[in-house]
C-alpha cells in the first residue's frame, strides 16, 4: 500500500515537474515573440498606419486642383528629382578623390582629417543652412571680404537665393556618406588586383577602368542613391537658403499642410515623394547587400601605404585643403558670427539675450525653454528608438543572410530612412487628427524615433551578428535563464553599438525641424525652431541670438559625435 502511494506521488511529482517545465518553455517562447512584436506594431500603428491615412486622402483630392496648378505641381516633382540628381553627382565629384585618399594612403594627421570630414553627418540641416547663409549670404563673410579686396565697381558676389548656395550646402551635408560607403569599400578592395592587372600589361588607368572600377560601382551607386534620397527629400536647406521661388516636394508638403490647409493636395504630394524614395531606398538596399559580401575581401587598412611620388603628396594636399575650406569654413563663420556683432566687434551679448524677452510680446519662448524641450525630447527619442529598434535587430539577426526573413524584414525595417519628417508630420495630422493626438508631445519623440529606427538597426546589426553563439550556449548549459543570458553575455557585448545607435537618435531628435514644425511648433519648440523663427525676423539682435543657438547645437552636435567615434564598434556599418 505504501509503495503504491510512494509510486502515485512520485507520479504526480513528475506530472507537476513536467508541467512547470511546459509553462516555463512557454513563457520562454513567448517573451521573444512579444518583443519581437514590439518593433512590428511601433511600425504598424505609428508608420503604416500614418501613411495608409495619406494614402486614402490622396486618392479622393476635393480640393479643386486646376491646370495651373498641376503643371506647377509637376514642376516641383521635377525639380526635386533635378536637385536630387545635381546634389548627388556634385557630391560624387567633390569626394570621390577623399574617398581614395583615404583608402589608399596612411599619412600625418588623417585620422583627424577624416573626423572633420564626417562631422556633417550629425549637424542639423537647420545648422547647415544657417552656416552657409553666414559664408555666402548677403551679410556673409566671404562676400564683404572680397568686396573689401576687389576694386570699386566690380560686381558682388550675389549668391543669395541661388541654386549655386542650396547646391553647396548639400554638397557640405552628404560629403561624409560618400567618404563612408566608397572610402569604406575601397579600402577594402585587395591592391594586388591591380598589381595583377599591371604584371599583364595593363596600365594604371585601364587597371583602374578594368578592374577597380567594376567592383567599386555597386558602392557608388549606393552612395549616389542615398544622397538622393536625401536632397530629393530636402526641406530646411531649400526653406531657409532658397527662399519662396524654390520648392521642392517636401517645402511644397509643408506649404500646402501649414498655409493653405490643402491636407488632401499635401496627401498626393506626399504619396508622389514616397513612391519616388520607396523605389530609391529598394535599390539602395540591393546595392548595399552587393558591398557587403565584396568587402570581406580584405582587412580595411592593409591596401593603405605612405604616399611616394609628388603627384600623390599633392593629391592628399589639394583633399586636405578642400574638406578645410568646405567644411572648416562654414563652421568656423558661424561661431565667429556669434561671437561678433555687425560691425565685428566682438561680444557675448547675443548668448546674454538667449534668456531675456527683449520684445515684451506675450508669445515669445525664452530660448533656453527650447534647450529643454529639445533634451527632453531627445532623452525620450533615445529611449523610444532602443525600445523598438533592438528587438527588431534581434528580429533580422535571426534570419539567414540572404534567407525568406532577411529579404523581408530588411526592407521593411529601413523604409522610414526614405520617409521625410514634414511627410511623417502630416501622416500625424491626418491620421491622428480625429483623435487630437497629433498635439500630444509625445508624439514628437514617437516621429523622431521612427527616423531614428533605421540607424538603431544598423549600428546593432553587425554586433549582433558578431556575437559568439558558444558563450550564450555555454551559458545555457550552465542553467542561466534567457534573462540572465541577455543581461550577462548579450548587453555587456553589444553595449558600444547600442551606444552608437543612442548617439545616433539623439543628434536626429535634437537636429529635427520638419516634424517639429508640423506637430509641435507653438507648444512645444525646439532649437531648430527658435533658429528658424529668429533667422524670419528683422534686427542685428535675431540674427546674432540664431548664430548663438545654432552654435551651441552645433557644439553639442560635435560632442556627440566625439562620443560617436570613440563608441563605434570595428565592425559597424554606419
Amino acid at each position: 500500500m505504501d509503495r503504491r502511494m510512494d509510486a502515485d506521488r512520485a507520479a504526480l511529482g513528475r506530472g507537476a515537474a513536467g508541467g512547470v517545465r511546459r509553462v516555463a518553455a512557454a513563457r520562454a517562447a513567448l517573451l521573444p515573440l512579444l518583443l519581437y512584436a514590439l518593433p512590428l506594431g511601433f511600425l504598424a500603428l505609428f508608420f503604416f498606419f500614418p501613411l495608409g491615412a495619406i494614402l486614402r486622402l490622396s486618392v479622393g483630392v476635393r480640393t479643386a486642383v486646376d491646370a495651373d496648378d498641376l503643371a506647377y505641381f509637376m514642376r516641383v516633382v521635377g525639380f526635386s528629382a533635378w536637385l536630387g540628381a545635381a546634389s548627388a553627382a556634385l557630391t560624387l565629384l567633390v569626394a570621390l578623390p577623399g574617398a581614395y585618399m583615404f583608402a589608399r594612403f596612411r599619412f600625418p594627421g588623417a585620422v583627424a582629417l577624416r573626423a572633420l570630414a564626417t562631422v556633417p553627418f550629425v549637424l542639423p540641416t537647420v545648422v547647415v543652412a544657417a552656416a552657409f547663409g553666414e559664408l555666402l549670404g548677403p551679410r556673409g563673410l566671404l562676400p564683404a571680404g572680397l568686396a573689401r579686396l576687389l576694386p570699386a565697381g566690380a560686381p558682388p558676389l550675389a549668391l543669395e537665393r541661388s541654386i549655386w548656395l542650396v547646391l553647396l550646402a548639400h554638397i557640405f551635408f552628404n560629403y561624409s556618406i560618400v567618404l563612408r560607403i566608397v572610402g569604406g569599400f575601397w579600402a577594402g578592395i585587395d591592391v594586388r588586383l591591380e598589381q595583377a592587372a599591371a604584371v599583364l600589361g595593363a596600365s594604371r588607368w585601364r587597371a583602374f577602368r578594368y578592374v577597380t572600377l567594376p567592383l567599386l560601382l555597386p558602392a557608388i551607386g549606393a552612395a549616389a542613391l542615398l544622397v538622393f534620397i536625401y536632397c530629393f527629400a530636402s526641406f530646411s536647406i531649400v526653406l531657409i537658403l532658397g527662399g519662396a521661388q524654390m520648392a521642392t516636394v517636401e517645402v511644397e508638403i509643408y506649404r500646402q499642410t501649414a498655409q493653405m490647409l490643402r491636407l488632401d493636395v499635401a496627401s498626393a504630394l506626399a504619396l508622389v515623394q514616397i513612391a519616388v524614395t520607396l523605389l530609391a531606398t529598394m535599390a539602395y538596399t540591393r546595392l548595399q547587400e552587393r558591398t557587403s559580401l565584396a568587402l570581406a575581401a580584405r582587412g580595411h587598412g592593409a591596401n593603405a601605404r605612405p604616399p611616394r611620388t609628388l603627384g600623390e603628396r599633392l593629391l592628399i594636399v589639394a583633399n586636405a585643403l578642400l574638406i578645410l575650406l568646405l567644411i572648416g569654413t562654414p563652421l568656423a563663420a558661424l561661431a565667429l558670427r556669434s561671437l561678433a556683432s555687425a560691425d565685428g566687434t566682438p561680444t557675448l551679448a547675443f548668448y546674454h539675450a538667449l534668456g531675456q524677452n527683449t520684445t515684451r510680446s506675450l508669445f515669445f519662448v525664452p530660448p533656453l525653454v527650447a534647450v529643454r524641450n529639445s533634451l527632453l525630447f531627445a532623452m525620450a527619442t533615445v529611449a523610444l528608438s532602443l525600445a523598438v529598434g533592438v528587438p527588431a535587430a534581434y528580429l533580422l539577426a535571426q534570419g539567414r543572410r540572404g534567407g525568406w526573413l532577411t529579404r523581408v524584414l530588411d526592407p521593411l525595417f529601413t523604409l522610414p530612412l526614405g520617409t521625410s519628417a514634414v511627410t511623417l508630420g502630416l501622416g500625424y495630422i491626418v491620421a491622428f487628427g480625429a483623435w487630437g493626438w497629433q498635439r500630444s508631445p509625445l508624439m514628437v519623440p514617437v516621429a523622431h524615433s521612427l527616423l531614428a529606427f533605421p540607424l538603431v538597426v544598423r549600428s546593432l546589426l553587425p554586433a549582433l551578428r558578431a556575437l559568439d553563439q558558444r558563450l550564450r550556449e555555454a551559458a545555457r548549459t550552465l542553467g542561466a535563464s534567457p534573462l540572465q543570458v541577455l543581461r550577462q553575455i548579450d548587453l555587456p557585448l553589444l553595449a558600444p553599438a547600442m551606444l552608437v545607435g543612442a548617439v545616433y537618435a539623439f543628434t536626429i531628435s535634437l537636429g529635427d525641424f520638419g516634424a517639429v514644425l508640423l506637430i509641435g511648433q507653438n507648444e512645444y519648440p525646439t532649437i531648430p525652431l527658435v533658429i528658424y523663427r529668429f533667422l524670419g525676423r528683422p534686427g542685428g539682435l535675431n540674427y546674432g541670438q540664431a548664430m548663438a543657438l545654432c552654435t551651441i547645437l552645433m557644439l553639442v552636435s560635435l560632442a556627440c559625435f566625439a562620443l560617436l567615434e570613440r563608441a563605434r564598434p570595428p565592425q559597424a556599418e554606419l
